[in-house]
């Protein structure tokens, strides 16, 4: 039984020393990316996805009356805290599908205003792969365009679009003077706890060890 234990934890110590390493390169990736201009985006039909991460331009027509909201978050606001969510707007492009741009937070009050560009507009942001849902993923309300998954095609569809581009834009920039949507102002930073996991998972085969050595101890002597 300690053996069989001993490699189960040892076997989970490996593991987390890999995924250290996985998202120690996820990190240099984002870091590489954010100190990078932005670059223009294909307009091709056939172009491939752009690398996640990767700081792209883009200019097109906003598709207004397709918006969406994505998620629910809670911001301090400068009258308090707001329940707000991301505003997803499809932008047109000459030449390609539709592209799905998360504008990011606006406030769910009535009375906070949502200004966009006007058209044509130009968005710089960053590549945001496609996610699936999982098993308790909230479901999305199709008919009120509230979503909860970014799943382009899901989105894309439910809005009418038909094909879109297979990934979702993350509109970076400064917030505006007054109203919304408030884009993000830098790339995300996955959590790194992996080499703690290491370290417990490493220590308890080796507190296994020690308790196992005590006790085949005390048992030679009887």
């Amino acid at each position: 039984m300690t053996a069989a234990m001993l490699l189960l934890l040892l076997g989970l110590g490996t593991w987390q020393v890999h995924r250290l390493a996985w998202k120690d390169a996820i990190l240099a990736q984002i870091a590489q990316a954010e100190a990078a201009p932005p670059v223009a985006l294909p307009v091709s039909p056939g172009a491939s996805m752009p690398e996640p991460f990767t700081k792209v331009a883009v200019t097109g027509r906003l598709l207004r009356d397709r918006s969406a909201l994505y998620g629910a978050e809670v911001r301090d606001t400068p009258t308090g805290s707001d329940l707000g969510a991301h505003l997803i707007e499809p932008l047109q492009r000459d030449g390609a599908p539709p592209l799905l741009v998360d504008l990011c937070w606006v406030s769910m009050k009535p009375t906070q205003p949502v200004e966009l560009p006007p058209d044509p507009v130009t968005i710089a942001g960053y590549v945001h792969p496609p996610n699936k849902p999982g098993l308790f993923s909230a479901r999305d309300d199709v008919a009120g365009r509230r979503f909860y998954t970014l799943d382009p095609d899901a989105i894309g569809g439910a809005l009418g679009l038909g094909h879109v581009a297979p990934f979702i834009l993350i509109a970076l920039g400064p917030p505006p003077p007054k109203g919304f949507p408030i884009p993000a102002d830098h790339l995300p930073r996955p959590p790194n706890n992996h080499l703690q996991y290491a370290i417990t998972w490493y220590g308890l085969a080796a507190a296994l060890v020690v308790i196992f050595a005590v006790w085949a101890r005390k048992a030679a002597r009887t």
